[in-house]
């Protein structure tokens, strides 16, 4: 048994000595790899010097090809003088420094050369470069991506306003009906609404003491002027004439009709009621009296309207307003005759909004012989807007809204992609919008997977604004960071203490 127990120590400290030689041997040939790879890294060849980038991700930069850890695309090579911050050279020959820049902050600018407030080197910025806020993709990947691009041309824009509008009342022709003397409703001759009536049509009798005292007033200076009409006095003549006159002037002023006032003057006999006719020609729309009532003075009894002519409200949305003008022709569609159209002019567009629906009334008027066309009907609207001519256009998928502005993508050719930021008009029928400023006739902007573009080059700013490019840093200083330091795999562990080789023996 203590045999036994001798030979599995030394079992156990044989086999630790070849793992320690193991780890001393792989150690010496690390030191013999560093070594090397010191002595010869001055001696390397162009070739060597090249590094590969990822199209999408250009802050993925290796020294060997390979894949993109984010996309899993093939690396592509990259042209010489090609940074992190995606400016490059786009033409050859003598090139103009067009300012100086901080490597770390792009908004540093400098007209001649010095140190960022980081203490680093400005470096130049040419003519020929790519602005800062673009980008540049690998034809391959471009394609991948199904980049399509469409020329910035001139072309009319035309749009047909299409929506819902609301029969009314032509308001100048809305009328009220009231008594001017207090009283009661003897008789009510239009006792409905709807009901149609014409001027001059008897409306109601009313009971009025003022109206009766009045009427007596008017006969007894009517006497008195006949009798003394004959008298060597002219004043006194000419005085009861302006008294007869006053008791006229009282009577019409209570709508008391002239041919009511020579029916007086011919019985010579008080009315106890008087009738009121109707001044106007309409509809009954409103109607507050009741026969027997009594009513005050200035009360409103009925309402009137005269529909022979009515008005159509059409809500224009806000976005439409600029195509929509005083005189522009419009269709109406009755939903009961979707095949008879009719057809008017635009005469006013009220100068505020409906704070519900948020949109703008435009007034159509149109002649309604037959009251074809009743108040609060709703009616199918298209306007036919005028054309803009000449506009500068481009499709309307091309343009980004941000909420703070417009942006839209410019190719350059060679894959090089340049946000413009851009003051858009009206859009017509067709998905093209008007072009104020930003763009010039000619340019290529694109139409489709912007959206990937507009992404890449926010990524791509604000990886220039957080790290230095890579030519920036110290020699080392990105292998550190981007390849696996051997020293955690191959740690030299230290040689066991004799203490603890004895015990393995004991």
């Amino acid at each position: 048994m203590k045999k036994s127990g001798i030979s599995t120590k030394l079992f156990v400290a044989v086999a630790l000595l070849v793992a320690l030689a193991g780890g001393y041997y792989l150690g010496g040939l690390r030191h013999v790899g560093n070594d090397e790879h010191a002595g010869h890294g001055h001696e390397a060849s162009p070739e060597a010097n090249v590094q590969y980038t990822c199209g999408m991700h250009p802050f993925i930069i290796q020294d060997e090809p390979g894949i993109c850890p984010i996309c899993n695309m093939k690396l592509t090579p990259m042209k010489q003088g090609t940074g992190s911050g995606g400016a490059q050279p786009v033409a050859t020959g003598e090139r103009k420094i067009k300012y100086w820049q901080a490597p770390m902050d792009p908004t540093y600018i400098r007209d001649e050369p010095g140190k960022s407030p980081m203490g680093m080197d400005l470096v130049p910025v040419y003519e020929d470069v790519v602005s800062g806020g673009g980008i540049q993709i690998d034809p391959v990947t471009t394609q991948n991506m199904g980049v399509r691009t469409e020329i910035v041309s001139r072309r009319d824009l035309s749009r047909t306003v299409r929506t819902l509008g609301l029969v009314t009342y032509d308001e100048p022709r809305q009328f009220s009906v009231n008594s001017k003397i207090e009283g009661w409703v003897e008789r009510l001759y239009v006792n409905e609404d709807g009901r149609q009536v014409k001027k001059g049509q008897p409306l109601m009798e009313i009971y009025s003491p003022e109206l009766v005292a009045a009427q007596n007033e008017y006969l007894l200076a009517l006497q008195n002027s006949r009798r003394l009409s004959q008298s060597p006095f002219g004043e006194i003549a000419e005085s009861s004439r302006r008294l007869l006159d006053a008791s006229r002037t009282r009577l019409k002023y209570w709508d008391i009709s002239d041919k009511q006032i020579s029916a007086l003057e011919q019985s010579g006999e008080v009315s106890k009621t008087l009738t009121l006719y109707s001044s106007y020609s309409g509809v009954v729309t409103m109607k507050k009296v009741v026969e027997g009532m009594r009513v005050m003075a200035g009360e409103e009894l009925l309402q009137i309207s005269d529909i022979s002519k009515v008005w159509v409200n059409a809500d224009i949305y806000e976005y439409e307003l600029p195509w929509v003008k005083v005189g522009q022709t419009a269709q109406v569609e009755l939903p009961f005759a979707p095949d008879r159209k009719l057809e008017g002019k635009i005469s006013y567009i009220y100068p505020y909004l409906q704070s519900e629906t948020r949109t703008v009334k435009a007034r159509i008027e149109f002649p309604n012989p037959g009251q074809e066309l009743k108040p609060d009907m709703y009616a199918n609207i298209r306007i036919a807007t005028g054309a803009v001519q000449g506009a500068l256009a481009i499709p309307e998928n091309a343009v980004l809204n941000s909420g703070k502005g417009q942006t839209v993508f410019v190719a350059m050719g060679e894959g090089r992609f340049e946000p413009r930021s851009v003051k858009t008009g009206v859009s017509d029928d067709s998905g093209y919008v008007q072009i104020l400023s930003g763009l010039s006739e000619g340019d290529a902007v694109v139409v489709s997977a912007q959206f990937m573009l507009d992404s890449e080059s926010k990524l791509r700013e604000a990886i220039q604004k957080m790290i230095a490019p890579k030519s920036q840093q110290p020699s080392g200083q990105a292998s550190a960071e981007t390849t696996p330091e051997l020293n955690d795999l191959f740690d030299e562990k230290p040689a066991p203490k004799q203490e603890e080789l004895d015990d393995l023996f004991k």
